[in-house]
């Protein structure tokens, strides 16, 4: 099967610039394209200092919904927005006080890759954190996604007035002009070598590929319990996230015997995934469903074990085309999650309406279409989205219905 590479270098213009990323891309592309992905052939797509977050988010869903390994190579800058302190890549307009409005949030990445498939998606990352974002390093993970091969590494910021070369992905870039790609870890590991005393001090980012999920095969890993950030050390940790599914349904081509439902310490995720990846969207929504209500015994219903797991069946409503459950449920989360305390502005919740949102607009039915409409109103009119026009898209639909009625 045919793989894709995402070649993604994004650094601020001007005097907010710690690391010349784009200088890498030359490198990257005399390699040949099936020697960056692993695979016989592959898709090269480009991102070189992009201007809007938007845009770069556009790249990633569509690189995220295609079929077979999918590998990415980002080389950038690490940066903190001043309200949340959440990490972003730098793109070229953004300064430290624009962070939240012109960089990409490094969760916009972790979101749009984890409904693929487990063990089909590796990142290769460059950055350099700027001074801000090298202290949030020390008490915090930079988490890529629960079923994601990481390797690369994040260095410190480079002296007052000196702009870094991404020298790990080079080196990479490196290696790979041979002709000849070793595993994942190996690379990584070459890569590493090369660089010797040059690269100490930085954060090593090595998380190795999840298991692929095939139906009668499940990693042995914990059922719902999400892992607690850890400070950062040599190695990357991932939290979990929500299942890792297809891209789409697949309608198998004749009649497909139930699943047994997994048992410990099966990953219920994996079975998920598989169950989906077989059209069996009732035998996941049952499991997901299940371990929900275990959660919320356990956690309390407002807890983000139990939050998880709705988000989880949120997501599977949307592959069995009912974008009418879909929507209830991320309205109930984003309601869960206010009542809870979290703010308007906090990017889960910004999530969960964002995706209300989406469901919504694929609503057929009218009197459907109208009462969403409404709760998803007062939703906007408190979570406004980084997106602007949502609450006047929403108010505009729901004019034109009363006006048809």
């Amino acid at each position: 099967m045919p793989g894709t590479v995402l070649l993604l270098a994004a650094s601020p213009v001007g005097k907010s610039r710690l690391v010349d990323a784009a200088s890498v891309l030359p490198v990257l592309a005399a390699v040949p394209p099936a020697v960056l992905s692993g695979t016989d052939t592959a898709n090269v797509v480009e991102l070189a200092d992009p201007l809007e977050p938007q845009a770069v988010l556009t790249r990633l869903r569509a690189v995220a919904a295609t079929p077979g390994p999918l590998t990415v190579f980002v080389t950038g800058q690490l940066a903190l927005d001043r309200r949340q302190h959440l990490p972003h890549l730098a793109l070229a307009r953004t300064t430290p006080a624009t962070v939240r409005y012109t960089a990409l949030p490094w969760q916009w990445i972790r979101e749009e890759f984890r409904l693929r498939s487990p063990g089909s998606t590796t990142l290769f990352v460059d950055l350099h954190a700027d001074a801000e974002a090298w202290g949030w390093l020390h008490t915090h993970a930079l988490d890529s996604g629960r079923n994601n091969a990481v390797f690369g590494r994040i260095a410190p910021p480079p002296s007052r007035r000196t702009v870094a070369g991404p020298a790990y992905m080079k080196t990479i870039a490196t290696i790979l002009r041979s002709g000849w790609r070793p595993p994942v870890e190996q690379l990584h590991q070459q890569a590493f070598t090369r660089l010797g005393p040059e690269a100490y001090g930085d954060v090593v980012l090595t998380v190795p590929p999840a298991p692929v999920a095939v139906p009668g095969s499940f990693a042995a890993r914990p059922a719902y319990r999400p892992e607690l950030p850890r400070p950062q050390g040599s190695q990357g940790s991932q939290a979990p996230q929500a299942p890792q599914a297809p891209q789409g349904p697949r309608v198998p081509d004749g009649p497909v015997a139930p699943a047994q439902p997994p048992q410990a310490p099966q990953d219920p995720h994996a079975y998920i995934a598989a169950a989906v990846q077989n059209g069996r969207h009732q035998d996941a929504e049952v499991v997901a469903t299940a371990h929900g209500e275990a959660a919320a015994r356990v956690h309390g219903p407002a807890s983000e074990q139990a939050l998880h797991w709705s988000e989880v069946r949120a997501d599977l409503a949307m592959f069995a085309g009912d974008p009418v459950r879909s929507c209830r449920i991320w309205l109930t989360v984003a309601e869960a999650r206010l009542s809870a305390g979290q703010t308007v502005d906090s990017r889960p919740v910004e999530t969960a309406v964002d995706r209300a949102h989406h469901q919504w607009a694929q609503v057929r039915d009218v009197e459907q279409v109208r009462q969403l409409g409404i709760v998803l109103a007062g939703l906007r009119m408190r979570v406004p989205g980084r997106r602007q026009g949502a609450l006047e898209n929403v108010q505009t639909q729901l004019r034109r219905l009363q006006t048809q009625s």
